[in-house]
């Protein structure tokens, strides 16, 4: 991917602003970032910014880097975007113009004014691969995190939290669970795309979006408005048993109905634990009559009233 010269430009002139703050600032006059602080997304691209312009430590662009992206794991548009400045520039990191464009992209979409202009200039690449740190985070039974604790850090604070409150209810689906499944599956990343194709925040592969009428797995709404029409069909198929419905949402439902159970694929049983830690509950409320009961199923009926 080449960058357009009205690209560059925009980006130099940012990067002016940016540096011109830094080089007016007292180096020796700001505080160190508390350690307890930094799973707070502005704490850490506070920390990141005093690398990357030198103010009060070593310039450090590769540490730099890294702050932002953790960061930008959390949700955070001022990291995306400062991400994929590091990555136009290749500061920290290999310069990588289809990551630079993917992370811009990540902040427009979250209304973040100057990633906005960038996207005038520039075609995100849904299929180049972000960075690792980018990637949904392993989340294990044996750290001794209660669901409540591993919901208040998990989950970044923003429109696509505030969409899955909203359009949750419509669907008669928990949103933690609709959360947990997107944490799982694309770690909010909108434009996030598979090797088998699946795209977007809830990972639709192309039957599926079909099967559900989203015309655009990239438009956060749609995709979330899908992905949560068949949670809904899967809670009722599978009785609301929630294991079954994370490994039919990963492995899909006739592997389930196959195998009477968790199919033996370690990505599908890694993906059910991850999902089950995340949520917290082994049941959900289900709508019996909106589909026939897979035929191994015998749990208590859990209707909604």
């Amino acid at each position: 991917m080449v960058f357009s010269g009205k690209f560059l430009v925009a980006l130099a002139a940012w990067a002016l602003c940016v540096g011109g703050a830094a080089a007016d600032s007292n180096p020796r006059s700001l505080p160190a970032v508390p350690v307890a602080s930094l799973e707070n997304p502005e704490a850490l691209v506070a920390l990141a910014l005093k690398y990357e312009h030198a103010e009060g430590v070593a310039r450090n662009y590769a540490k730099a880097a890294d702050l932002y992206c953790r960061a930008a794991r959390l949700g955070f548009a001022d990291a995306q975007f400062a991400l994929g400045w590091m990555y136009a520039n290749g500061r920290g990191v290999s310069r990588d113009d289809g990551v630079a464009a993917q992370l811009f992209a990540m902040a427009a979409e979250q209304g973040h004014g100057h990633a906005r202009e960038m996207v005038r200039y520039i075609r995100s690449s849904a299929t180049t691969p972000l960075p690792s740190c980018l990637l949904p985070e392993e989340f294990a039974p044996e750290t001794g995190n209660t669901p409540e604790q591993v919901d208040s850090k998990a989950y970044p604070k923003g429109p696509i939290f505030d969409l899955v409150q909203q359009l949750s209810p419509s669907y008669s689906v928990d949103p933690k669970l609709v959360l947990a499944i997107i944490s799982v599956e694309s770690g909010f990343n909108v434009r996030a795309i598979s090797p088998k194709n699946a795209q977007g925040l809830m990972q639709l592969i192309p039957e599926t979006a079909h099967r559900f009428n989203v015309k655009n797995a990239f438009d956060p709404a749609q995709n979330i408005k899908g992905g949560l029409a068949y949670l809904q069909w899967l809670l009722s198929f599978f009785k609301g048993n929630v294991p079954l419905v994370a490994a039919a949402y990963n492995a899909g439902e006739r592997a389930v109905e196959r195998h009477r159970g968790i199919p033996p694929y370690p990505e599908t049983r890694d993906y059910v634990r991850k999902i089950t830690v995340l949520y917290g509950k082994p049941t959900h409320p289900f709508l019996p009559s909106l589909a026939e009961t897979s035929s191994f199923v015998a749990l208590p009926v859990n209707y909604h009233q």
